[in-house]
């Protein structure tokens, strides 16, 4: 039902959001300022180790600094617990001890109905677990038994059986007082005009019951056990419960596992998501045996803005898993993607684990792909783009898939991080060409001076003398690099930053033991709380013995013409700057290990696929050096767009 704004209002203004939401955390004493109606707690909605969720009853809002999520105290209940929208209403108004109002006639006569259904559906899924586990369900439990899955995992997930009968379902529905018309709406008959006796939509299946974000049984899954059924898996008809492309099975259990495993993954069926729950991984879910849907999508997005889709490694999955990503590219946005992890050939997630167990599993999802790189991967496989024809077919594709996407700033990124890739790419298509002219199979790899790498047969690699000396590479405190020194800079001289990047700022790697010394005096303005005031951060330092340091690191950052990171900067400006510098920071880390990684897989392997690799992590480390000299373009708020 609609409710009238004016109640709404009421019962906000009445119920701090700290009530509604200290029922779900423990808020962070040390952030916390409770006088203030301040409150900072880890975020239920995504699993973290330092408080980044911060709620304000002035305002009568959340939002999650790590993970983006917001709202007031309905989206709440909503997203965290579940509950529908009359619901999460009809709770917050009890609290407020205000009286709901009159519910419409016709609303209120359907949601009974849809209780009602909710009820035989109950009905029916208690009938298939007691069928599993009697004479006629031994040889679904065989088949459970084979397929490694636990007494206890299989009561967890409630399966059952449908014997093989056209009306034991519906006799027993019928036994306890369900009326036809309610057996037929919940769509466990088949039935209609030109079917003169219904009869039971599952038969000889194993069932896997499907709920609601609240856990209520709206659907079921069946996977036939006979070799000849028409269809392996089946799911109930579309009905007043159940639209299948607007559920993911597993949803309301995965979303309680978030604030545990962090983010959300997406498999392709219900025994992948009961195997890997088996395992450990509470945070699975999965479509209804179909390919991912918007609405779907949508709510993946819900639970986390960067989903992991994982799909089977053959050439089914990866088809899928080019729709997906072609599904979600429109949509798009800052906190807002998706993860690729594409599983061994021949594997899906249940058979991964039980050969090679849990860390096998964990190790896919360790080598997931960010989007954009799953669709370079795909315009790019196996591609030969040795004429200018080529190479111009290749750059019109990229361009019209990053034309998809709607958010403007998102697609500008996209389109120039594919020029930059493109260049890239075809610079070291060149460099392997060159490689391979005066490289002798079965030759080792044998390092040389200046940074560079010697190629077997020996020729140089292009690992060059700029990425050997590369801020990203050297990991020594021989000197302040700006990247660093931006950090802290736009840090102390714009303490607000501090907040926002709480999680960031609190385990941030740095090279320079100067600036760790300027990093320790800022965490201990935090410990004080006296990091909301850039004058006591300032005095934090001196009293440290760091206002030398201080002084020198304003210095570089000002001969470097890093204004973004000074204190007259407009805060905007100063956000996007340490956004950047804090993205190549952790590239850094990533990079110099991956580099790492390559050099010792070519030295064990001098392969063309392992030289290809090495390629391209260079092109890797320079697609981040020219993306850290883009610091300085921001400035629109602080009237310097134009400065250089």
């Amino acid at each position: 039902m609609r409710f009238p704004p004016a109640f709404l209002d009421e019962i906000r203004d009445r119920v701090p959001i700290s009530s509604v939401i200290g029922q779900r955390v423990a808020w962070d004493r040390r952030k916390t300022n409770a006088s203030r109606g301040d409150f900072w707690a880890c975020c239920p909605f995504h699993g973290e180790k330092s408080p980044s969720f911060h709620c304000e009853d002035k305002k009568g809002r959340y939002h999650c600094f790590g993970c983006s999520v917001s709202g007031d105290h309905f989206k709440f209940l909503t997203e965290l617990d579940g509950m529908s929208f009359p619901e999460a209403v009809e709770k917050i108004a009890d609290m407020a001890g205000v009286p709901m109002p009159v519910r419409d006639a016709q609303e209120e006569r359907r949601e009974k109905e849809r209780a009602s259904l909710t009820d035989v559906m109950e009905m029916a899924t208690a009938f298939f677990q007691e069928r599993l586990q009697g004479p006629e369900g031994a040889k679904a439990r065989a088949y459970l038994r084979d397929r490694g899955l636990t007494p206890a995992t299989q009561q967890s997930f409630r399966l059952g059986f449908a014997p093989d009968s056209r009306n034991a379902l519906k006799e027993h529905l019928a036994a306890k007082g369900v009326p036809k018309a309610d057996i037929e709406a919940c769509g466990l008959v088949r039935h209609g005009d030109d079917i003169p006796v219904s009869y039971d939509w599952f038969r000889d299946r194993i069932m896997f019951p499907i709920p609601d974000s609240r856990g209520k049984i709206i659907a079921f899954g069946g996977r036939a056990l006979a070799p000849d059924a028409l269809a392996k898996y089946m799911n109930s008809p579309d009905t007043e419960l159940f639209h299948k492309g607007n559920v993911l099975y597993n949803f309301a259990r995965a979303r309680k596992a978030l604030a545990k495993d962090g983010t959300v993954i997406a498999v392709e069926g219900y025994m992948d998501v009961i195997a890997l729950a088996q395992a450990g991984f509470e945070n699975v879910v999965a479509p209804l045996g179909t390919a991912l849907t918007e609405n779907q999508l949508e709510l993946l997005w819900r639970m986390a803005p960067e989903p992991m889709l994982c799909f089977d490694g053959d050439k089914a999955g990866l088809k899928a898993a080019w729709r997906a990503a072609d599904l979600a590219l429109p949509s798009v946005q800052a906190g807002r993607s998706a993860r690729f992890a594409l599983l061994p050939e021949g594997k899906d997630p249940d058979d991964l684990v039980k050969a090679e167990g849990p860390e096998a599993f964990r190790a896919v999802l360790a080598e997931a792909r960010p989007l954009a790189d799953l669709l370079w991967m795909r315009e790019t496989s196996g591609g030969v783009f040795d004429t200018p024809e080529r190479r111009a077919e290749l750059e019109k594709r990229l361009r019209e898939l990053t034309s998809r996407i709607r958010d403007e700033s998102q697609r500008y990124h996209y389109q120039q991080w594919m020029r930059e890739r493109v260049l890239n790419f075809f610079s070291a298509q060149r460099d392997a060409r060159q490689g391979r002219q005066d490289w002798k199979p079965g030759q080792g790899k044998t390092s040389a001076p200046g940074g560079q790498f010697a190629k077997p047969g020996g020729g140089r690699m292009a690992i060059t003398e700029s990425l050997g000396q590369s801020a990203l590479v050297k990991r020594g405190s021989e000197g302040m690099s700006v990247r660093e020194a931006t950090i802290i800079v736009a840090l102390v001289n714009h303490p607000a930053l501090i907040d926002e990047n709480f999680a960031h700022v609190e385990f941030l790697d740095l090279a320079n033991s100067e600036l760790q010394r300027l990093h320790a005096a800022i965490l201990d303005a935090m410990a004080h709380d006296m990091a909301n005031d850039r004058h006591a951060v300032v005095a934090t330092i001196e009293r440290a013995g760091c206002a030398e340091i201080w002084e020198r690191a304003v210095g570089l950052i000002r001969r470097a013409r890093q204004w973004p990171a000074l204190e007259t900067a407009a805060l905007d400006d100063a956000r996007d700057a340490l956004n950047q510098a804090l993205h190549l920071q952790r590239s850094a880390r990533t990079l110099h290990k991956e580099l790492k990684q390559a050099e010792a897989a070519l030295e064990a392997d001098p392969s063309d696929e392992n030289f290809r690799h090495l390629i391209e992590i260079q092109a890797q480390f320079q697609d981040v050096q020219a993306t850290e000299a883009l610091i300085e373009g921001f400035g629109v708020s602080s009237g310097r767009a134009g400065r250089a």
